[in-house]
C-alpha cells in the first residue's frame, strides 16, 4: 500500500476536532452596548477571564455590567477595571468585592500590540460583551477610537432611518 493511499484512509474515516464545535456552546452574558455608539471599534479580541468561584456563578446567572468598566494595560498584563458582577445570593460568607479589578488571559504578542496601538495612536480599549464559551467565562474588548459628536448624530439618523424603513415594509405585509 502506498503512503498516500494510507493517508487518504486515515483521514476519511477521521473528523478534525473543530467540527464538533456548535453555536449553541456560546452564550452571552452581558454586552456593553455604549461601546458601540461612542467608539469606531478598529480590531476585536477575544480574552479569558480570571475570575473566583462566587464570580462565575453570578457571571453563569447573568448577574455582570459592563457599563461603567475599561481595560487597561500595562505592556505586560491586561485587566478589566470597573466591571461589576454581583455576590452570588447562595455563597456562604465567603464573597468576591463586586467592582475588584479582573485579570485578562491573552498572549503577550496581543498584549503587546494593545499596548503599542493604544500608546502610540492614541487608542482606547473597550470592553464588549461578556459571554460564555464552552463552560468559561470570555470577554470580547475592542481597540477604538472615540467618536465625535456630529458621528453620533449619524449614527442616530442612520437607525432612525432604518427603523422607519422597516416600519413600512412590515405594514405592506
Amino acid at each position: 500500500m502506498l503512503f498516500a493511499e494510507m493517508c487518504t484512509l486515515l483521514t476519511a474515516n477521521c473528523q478534525p476536532k473543530y467540527v464538533k464545535m456548535k453555536a449553541m456552546d456560546i452564550k452571552v452574558v452581558s454586552t456593553n452596548k455604549k461601546a458601540r455608539f461612542e467608539y469606531f471599534i478598529q480590531e476585536t479580541f477575544e480574552a479569558g477571564l480570571v475570575l473566583k468561584g462566587t464570580e462565575i456563578k453570578s457571571v453563569r446567572n447573568g448577574q455582570i455590567s459592563l457599563q461603567e468598566a475599561y481595560v487597561r494595560t500595562n505592556g505586560e498584563e491586561i485587566w478589566l477595571v470597573g466591571a461589576h458582577i454581583a455576590p452570588y445570593e447562595n455563597a456562604s460568607a465567603f464573597q468576591h468585592d463586586p467592582k475588584r479589578d479582573r485579570k485578562l488571559l491573552m498572549h503577550k504578542k496581543q498584549i503587546r500590540k494593545i499596548f503599542d496601538e493604544v500608546r502610540i495612536k492614541g487608542m482606547t480599549i473597550v470592553p464588549i460583551k461578556v459571554y460564555l464559551k464552552e463552560g468559561k467565562a470570555k470577554i470580547e474588548i475592542g481597540l477604538a477610537k472615540g467618536k465625535k459628536q456630529y458621528d453620533k448624530r449619524d449614527a442616530i439618523k442612520e437607525r432612525d432611518v432604518e427603523r422607519e424603513t422597516s416600519r413600512r415594509n412590515s405594514s405592506w405585509d
